[in-house]
């Protein structure tokens, strides 16, 4: 990317990171009552920066935290400090109906800390690995929890987190991409034209399947936010993490990522997951619909994001194909591709 690509006013965000040095997470951490014992491990997450740390053996808030934590250190401006506590009082209805989510800790009476210019958090660690996604008892487990997920994210509405649709997934991310100049020039106009007949074809099946319901959720709802924890184990079953994408928007929008293969395949784990979920909640099957459309929109969102992150150092590193011609061609094959997906027939279980 070029500089016109990464402005001045930037710099302070680009850079932010590069000041979390191992003694700035400690000190963070003790901050907040919890030391400590030197022993931190960098976690995956391009989004933010996030450490196991093993604590000492103290007392009080420490004690109740347990021996290991998660410490998450939010991107700075992307959310804000409403829309984080949002998520965090929503991990909190959801642990308060015993659903295995792992939320943030209250500590000294917050659960969002700051120190050193950084927003934080921390979280009990929780041990699992990806679910078995073949397995479908395993499926029906899933959809079980997520039905209860629903349950209480349909008993309110977020006030400050965003919905999932075509304006926020969608065009949001299109002026994102065009505004920063981040399509090369011989795939720019084939790229928007993919993209306005995949957004014409999204809008035509939204519009068909008419109002659902809307729901707070998970938002992103994918195998490796969900460890799990084999039978015969104490905590058995899947453990969701991650809240971090949670927003509004309809109930398939945390089913359809938990699928994969072939239109078989993909029905056979659909109706595994939907077997489960209706254990305790209805499952409305017009949103069946909307599976592809909402593919659609990821597909789209995920551009952007990558674009939004470009200033970030790590991003090159581990994303050097994006902005190349042959990555917008890709993008382009994917939109064409999904343009003729949207218009064939949904799922059906």
């Amino acid at each position: 990317m070029t500089e016109k690509q990464a402005p001045d006013e930037l710099r302070q965000v680009m850079h932010a990171y590069e000041k979390l040095t191992p003694d700035v997470v400690l000190d963070a951490l003790a901050s907040v009552g919890l030391y400590g014992d030197g022993r931190l491990m960098a976690l995956s997450s391009y989004e933010n920066r996030v450490y196991q740390v093993h604590l000492e053996n103290t007392v009080g808030e420490a004690e109740s935290a347990g021996d290991i934590v998660v410490v998450k250190f939010y991107r700075p401006d992307r959310w804000t400090e409403t829309q984080i506590i949002e998520e965090h009082a929503f991990a909190a209805e959801l642990m308060a109906a015993e659903i295995p989510v792992v939320g943030a800790l209250e500590l000294q009476g917050r659960t969002l800390n700051h120190f050193g210019g950084f927003s934080f958090s921390v979280s009990p660690s929780r041990g699992g690995r990806r679910p078995e996604l073949d397995n479908m008892e395993v499926l029906e487990w899933i959809g079980r929890f997520l039905a209860r997920i629903h349950a209480v994210g349909s008993a309110s509405q977020f006030k400050h987190r965003p919905a999932l649709n075509l304006q926020t997934f969608g065009y949001a991310s299109r002026d994102i991409l065009l505004a920063g100049n981040y399509l090369p020039l011989d795939m720019e106009s084939r790229w928007r034209k993919a993209f306005e007949d995949a957004m014409q074809t999204a809008q035509a099946v939204f519009e068909s399947v008419g109002d659902v319901k809307q729901l707070r959720l998970h938002g992103d709802c994918h195998p490796g936010n969900i460890l799990w924890t084999p039978e015969g184990l104490p905590g058995a079953g899947p453990h969701f993490v991650d809240l971090d994408d949670a927003r509004s928007g309809p109930a398939v929008q945390d089913l359809w990522m938990l699928m994969s293969g072939d239109r078989a395949q993909c029905t056979r784990q659909l109706g595994a997951l939907v077997d489960g979920y209706e254990e305790f909640r209805e499952f409305d099957r017009r949103e069946l619909a909307l599976i592809e459309p909402l593919r659609t929109l990821r597909l789209v969102h995920y551009s952007a994001w990558l674009a939004q992150r470009w200033h970030d150092p790590i991003f090159p590193i581990n994303f050097p194909w994006f902005g190349s011609s042959d990555y917008w061609k890709g993008q382009v094959d994917m939109l064409e591709e999904q343009n003729e997906a949207m218009q064939e027939a949904p799922l059906v279980v």
